[in-house]
């Protein structure tokens, strides 16, 4: 293991810039969001860390790239930012997410209640859920894992069709596992900056899926018709355990920053940095590092702090979408919210607020 240490001043400069107009831009925030962020560069911070790498095969050592520090992501003339009129992030479940209707159509509001409060001030609504055949993809199993997976590329083309006048972006959401192209494994999850479109699967999320007696295998593995989707009637998916909901919001909002014109980070640990395996994924923390955070306020224009209190009150309340009808409420109360894998998270995040309410 080793970790990645930049320097104060280095990190001070991906953060606030040497532009100018950049920097007066910061001194402009609030008091207490830039006392939050200049924990960025602060060796002795209890809030941000650096990144630590673990193994040769860890995402920062395989894939080299360039690190985008606040200016670079400013100045990026392709960059995608919601307007009045495109406001709206789309969440399109495609196959059956969960063991019931009941479990599903909670676990779909529960990821549409984070990224109301994680991409706070956009719009977030679900389109109608739509079986596999219904895009038409290719799909294939798992040579090594006799799996199902569907292919990504394909689903992108979907969901672009899908997207409408007042979207800024249209994600869809599965748990059957993904392929990008055919010399690939497999794919977490995949977006186009340029469509404001993005794929993400929580099919390897489930506590058993690396393990021989995973149930999503395909018994006897044949060559099937590309157009016989019939394989996909009664396919496993795993319980929604706590655990999977927190890896869920992960990939989720990892994506999503993709679109806003986020690349992998490389300054600090954080939700963007890249991952190639479970561990590592796991490992990543659920927030922005400053750097990020700043970006994603510069795409939002959002307090901080609304958006942590927005973020806890996520974590205590039941029933987050205040839109639905009573039914829907009170089948939320018969199946709460599983969050007990994002109550070290919740402590984090409570820290933060301390500090941003602090305007000494």
């Amino acid at each position: 293991m080793h970790v990645v240490q930049h320097s104060e001043q280095t990190l001070k400069t991906a953060l606030i810039s040497k532009n100018p107009v950049l920097v007066s831009q910061y001194e402009k925030l609030d008091a207490g969001e830039r006392h939050l962020m200049n924990e960025a560069f602060q060796p002795a911070s209890d809030l941000f860390k650096p990144i630590t790498v673990q193994s040769q095969s860890d995402w920062i050592i395989t894939h080299p790239e360039v690190p985008q520090d606040f200016e670079q992501f400013f100045s990026d003339a392709y960059r995608k930012t919601p307007t009045p009129e495109k406001h709206t992030i789309y969440i399109q479940s495609i196959g059956s997410l969960a063991n019931t209707r009941v479990i599903s159509e909670e676990y779909i509001k529960w990821l549409k209640g984070y990224c109301e409060a994680f991409f706070y001030g956009l719009t977030v609504k679900l389109l109608e859920p739509v079986s596999v055949s219904a895009t038409r993809c290719s799909f294939r199993v798992n040579d090594h894992t006799q799996n199902l997976q569907i292919h990504a590329g394909h689903i992108l083309k979907f969901l672009k069709k899908k997207k409408r006048e007042d979207a800024f972006c249209v994600v869809g959401v599965t748990m059957i596992d993904l392929y990008p192209r055919d010399s690939w494994n497999f794919v977490f999850g995949q977006a186009s900056l340029t469509d404001g479109v993005g794929i993400f699967s929580f099919a390897r999320y489930c506590r058993d899926f690396y393990s021989s007696h995973y149930k999503g295998k395909v018994k006897k593995p044949k060559r099937v018709s590309s157009s016989d989707y019939s394989i996909f009637n009664n396919y496993y998916v795993p319980e929604i355990t706590s655990v999977l909901l927190l890896r869920s919001c992960k990939t989720l909002t990892h994506e999503i920053g993709h679109i806003f014109g986020l690349r992998h980070c490389q300054w600090l640990a954080c939700l963007m940095q890249g991952s190639n395996h479970l561990e590592e994924a796991d490992r990543r923390p659920l927030n922005y590092c400053p750097i990020c955070l700043r970006k994603l306020q510069c795409a939002l224009g959002f307090s901080i702090v609304e958006r942590y209190k927005a973020l806890v009150r996520w974590i205590d309340e039941d029933c987050t979408d205040t839109s639905v009808s009573k039914p829907s409420c009170e089948s939320a109360v018969s199946t709460p919210k599983p969050v007990e894998a994002f109550k070290e998270w919740r402590e984090w995040v409570i820290k933060c607020i301390a500090v941003l309410q602090n305007k000494e």
